[in-house]
């Protein structure tokens, strides 16, 4: 998704494979090309040109082009995890083995976007369910602090984070250096405004 912003800020990376969370696909390709930042949206490809995702409800669909494997980077002002199941999808390996960590492309891809996260070279933005990507790999989580869904704390906590409470619920949003977590699609404006701020610090 292009800005017809003269001033293009950068561009955001948003992780995507079937059943993605379709709220925050529509609002994604309105507020990133209005705050001036360009979508563009990478999966695995499983060596086809590109592949055709349709969200939880069929209603809105995405054609991607990237392969997770082809990223660089140092392209990217931030990177997205979009919510629904996708990123259960995109941890699925094909041929696991016994005692090696997740080979999963998507995997991988996030080793390396959290390496470039801790040296202060990107953000990450995990929303909803998208947690379930980092669960896969739970060195990259442990002692975190993170909201997300109610329904996934355990799997969140079991991969060692720390989940952040405001009462009797998760908190809406939740910065811990440059890793942005929200709780859930029904707080897809502060996210996305808290998010913004960050990438363009």
């Amino acid at each position: 998704m292009k800005t017809n912003d003269l001033q293009v800020k950068g561009k955001i990376g948003v992780l995507i494979e079937a059943h993605f969370d379709e709220h925050e696909y529509r609002r994604f390709n309105e507020l990133f090309p209005e705050n001036g930042y360009d979508v563009e949206y990478i999966s695995h490809l499983w060596d086809q040109e590109q592949l055709t995702f349709k969200g939880n409800d069929f209603s809105e669909e995405v054609t991607v082009k990237i392969e997770v494997n082809d990223v660089d980077l140092a392209d990217y002002k931030g990177i997205i995890l979009i919510g629904g199941y996708a990123m259960d999808r995109l941890r699925y390996q094909q041929y696991p083995k016994e005692g090696q960590p997740n080979q999963a492309p998507a995997v991988a891809f996030l080793r390396k976007a959290v390496k470039a996260m801790d040296q202060h070279e990107l953000k990450i933005g995990t929303i909803c369910h998208s947690l379930w990507l980092f669960c896969a790999e739970p060195e990259l989580l442990k002692n975190r602090k993170v909201t997300c869904a109610h329904n996934i704390i355990c799997d969140v906590e079991n991969a060692g984070a720390i989940v952040m409470y405001d009462g009797n619920e998760t908190k809406n949003t939740y910065i811990d250096g440059n890793l942005i977590t929200g709780k859930h699609p029904g707080v897809i404006e502060e996210f996305m405004s808290v998010f913004l701020e960050e990438v363009g610090k």
